[in-house]
């Protein structure tokens, strides 16, 4: 029979529930238990993929081409899984199958409730990710108290009936806060938000509590008292320097032998070894090198969440801390991109919409392939890159995206109507007037690459497949006059009509994709593009001050 964790948070939001439930996740692992994890989301948006990043943070891409929340990045970075549809709900998917389903009359002249019909059909969704897998940890988004959250809150008070006792456990996140000015922690907060817990049903077997301490026995056990708990289920969840710490801390805190007892899991002893050597890497690197990020999200460092955890990762593949500038891209169209990023080993241009900081970004582009700076263009990062060797090798002085500008005389980039779709085996189609879910090309495509690249180099291996979130494409009417100044198709897609990957010749590594790379990488697994990237930068850097020492300080 197979187990279910529930993880819910208390107190306020940004507590950390997707690092905790990865955290929870990656334990569990390394005791041999098959693990899976889930999201229910309480918004009523079917998915995030319309939803501002400023708003909600990244939207993660599934190998499915299924639009998810960012903590489906965190659950792929912690542990074995690759995430699909299965692993992301929201009220609006519930909310849209059960509609769907009483317009076709599957009810049978049933008056549609939440209770049964909604909450079955969130129950429904929590067991459709299962699929042979011991544990099943799934993560209720929103804080308890808001409305929005309360039918995913009856549905898994439910579940403790409908699969037993034994097999199902309730793990809430609270916040213990410091109170400076009286020197105490206080567990109030903690209390109240375990009391409305209860208030609907659920009593919680292990707490989480969020601090920036540790939590002394004496308040531990006030915790206990006060929420009916045993003082061993009351789990310190301290503030760390790296979130990969984050499942030594539980470790130590004995949340992997808590749960294996409580659920009767036949485990054995976790093995660490490769999450500690994750964290001195991180902590103790043997260089260091600056990337600056230009984009123009960056105001939420959320909206670039896997990213930067891209580049931390390609930075302990090369025993490296990777210092991230953020540079905004609209600053630099008006003080220009020598202000910003003289400084740099590494400029990265991530993915985007629409036209806003646009131009700056091209001179970031240009900056980098001028002075020869290593470059890595993700997505429109990549498009970008087309346009400024257009315009400036090429002499197509107005060349653009039809995104930005319809009626450019030279649309490098445009959107591509019809193509056909590997992964799915059928022609693709779509136009300007597709609704917006629909002009995607979304998921993970095949992509074959020219030996004697820089991408082949860094894969070494003939062909690759990646995820996609975009709308235009390279247009190749214009590769061969890219090709004769010295822009190299190092990826395209088996039938070479879409342009992956580009590279420019007579520089030290300058590499744009169509495709991000960022959601297929772990810290266990850098991804080999940014692995490249980084030791690219590395590589700069040591030419411009051979004598620079290694890092030897302790991270701050």
């Amino acid at each position: 029979m197979s187990k279910f964790i529930f993880v819910t948070g208390g107190v306020l939001s940004s507590l950390g529930k997707g690092i905790a439930a990865a955290a929870t996740g990656a334990l569990l692992e390394t005791k041999g238990i098959k693990v899976t994890l889930q999201k229910l989301d309480p918004y009523i948006n079917v998915d995030p993929g319309t939803l501002s990043p400023f708003q909600h943070g990244e939207v993660f891409v599934t190998d499915d081409g299924t639009e998810t929340d960012l903590d489906l990045g965190h659950y792929e970075r912690f542990t074995h899984i690759r995430t699909s549809q299965t692993n992301n709900y929201t009220t609006g998917k519930i909310y849209y199958n059960v509609i769907t389903k009483e317009r076709r009359g599957d009810y049978l002249g049933d008056t549609v409730q939440v209770v049964p019909h909604i909450t079955d059909e969130i129950k429904s969704s929590i067991k459709s990710a299962l699929d042979g897998y011991d544990v099943l940890i799934v993560e209720i988004g929103g804080t308890i108290g808001d409305i929005e959250s309360l039918p995913f809150l009856e549905a898994i008070r439910q579940m403790r009936y409908d699969v037993g006792r034994e097999n199902v456990l309730y793990m809430h996140l609270t916040l213990v806060p410091y109170i400076k000015t009286s020197g105490e922690l206080k567990t109030k907060p903690t209390q109240h938000s375990v009391k409305e817990l209860r208030e609907i049903g659920i009593q919680p077997d292990i707490l989480l509590c969020r601090t920036d301490r540790p939590l002394p026995p004496a308040v531990k056990k006030k915790i206990a008292l006060h929420c009916n708990l045993d003082e061993d289920s009351v789990i310190s969840a301290m503030d760390v320097e790296s979130i990969y710490e984050v499942p030594l801390t539980l470790h130590n805190e004995g949340l992997d032998a808590l749960i294996s007892k409580k659920l009767k899991l036949n485990s054995q002893e976790p093995d660490l070894t490769i999450w500690k050597d994750i964290v001195r890497k991180i902590k103790e690197p043997k260089n260091e090198v600056s990337i600056s990020i230009v984009g123009k999200y960056i105001g939420l460092k959320d909206s670039y969440k896997s990213l930067t955890e891209a580049l931390i990762h390609g930075g302990i593949a090369n025993d490296t801390r990777v210092h991230l500038q953020w540079v905004d891209s609209e600053e630099i169209e008006i003080h220009g991109a020598e202000k910003y990023l003289s400084e740099t080993d590494g400029i990265l241009v991530p993915g985007g919409f629409g036209h806003r900081g646009i131009e700056g970004k091209i001179k970031a582009i240009q900056y980098a392939r001028e002075k020869k700076i290593p470059y890595f263009g993700i997505c429109l990062g990549m498009q970008c890159a087309v346009i400024e060797f257009a315009r400036n090798v090429c002499g197509l002085t107005k060349a653009n995206s039809t995104e930005f500008d319809l009626n450019t005389p030279d649309p490098v980039i445009y959107l591509m109507e019809k193509w056909y779709d590997h992964r799915k085996g059928r022609i693709e189609e779509r136009t300007e007037t597709t609704e917006k879910g629909g002009t995607m090309r979304l998921g993970a495509y095949p992509c074959v690459l020219q030996k004697g690249t820089n991408a082949y180099e860094a894969y070494g291996i003939k062909e690759i497949s990646e995820r996609h979130r975009h709308r235009y494409e390279f247009n190749n009417a214009y590769k061969g006059i890219l090709s004769q100044h010295g822009m190299r198709i190092s990826g395209t897609s088996p039938d070479a009509e879409l342009v992956e990957i580009i590279e420019v010749e007579d520089h030290p590594w300058f590499l744009g994709c169509q495709f991000h790379p960022e959601f297929k990488s772990r810290p266990t697994e850098p991804h080999p593009l940014f692995k490249a990237f980084i030791a690219a930068a590395l590589k700069e850097k040591r030419s411009l001050f051979p004598y620079a020492e290694p890092l030897k300080e302790k991270y701050l």
